[in-house]
C-alpha cells in the first residue's frame, strides 16, 4: 500500500542552522496536532516560523492532497545551512573582523497513519 505524504520547504529562514535544529528535533515523530502544542509552547526564536511551516503543511494535505487531519504525523524533518551573509566589523588598530550571519532552509514530511 502505497503512504501519502505531503512536503513543505521553507527557505532562507535567517536563523542559525544549529538554533532551528534544537525546535525541529522535539517535534519529529509527533502526531500534528501534538507537534503545533509542542511549537506553541516552546520559548525559542526558530519554534514560530516552524509552526507556520507546520500549519501550511497541514493545510497542504487536507486541501489538496485529501488527508485525514487527525491522522498526520511529522514523518521526517530537517534542517540545512543555507547561503551565508559576510560582513565586517571595525576592530582595534585599523583590523576588521569577519561577522558570518547564517541562514536555513527547513524541510518537513507529513504523513499519514
Amino acid at each position: 500500500m502505497e503512504t501519502k505524504n505531503t512536503k513543505v520547504h521553507l527557505r532562507n529562514l535567517p536563523i542559525a542552522p544549529r538554533k532551528v535544529r534544537v525546535v525541529v528535533d522535539q517535534i519529529r515523530n509527533k502526531g500534528a496536532a501534538e507537534a503545533l502544542d509542542i511549537l506553541s509552547f516552546t520559548v525559542k526564536l526558530g519554534a514560530e516560523p516552524v509552526r507556520k511551516l507546520l500549519d501550511s503543511a497541514v493545510a497542504n494535505a487536507r486541501t489538496n492532497h485529501a488527508m485525514d487531519v487527525d491522522r498526520l504525523f511529522v514523518e521526517s524533518v530537517y534542517v540545512d545551512q543555507a547561503r551565508s551573509l559576510k560582513r565586517f566589523t571595525p576592530r582595534a588598530q585599523g583590523r576588521a573582523t569577519k561577522i558570518i550571519k547564517k541562514s536555513s532552509h527547513v524541510t518537513l514530511v507529513l504523513g499519514e497513519r
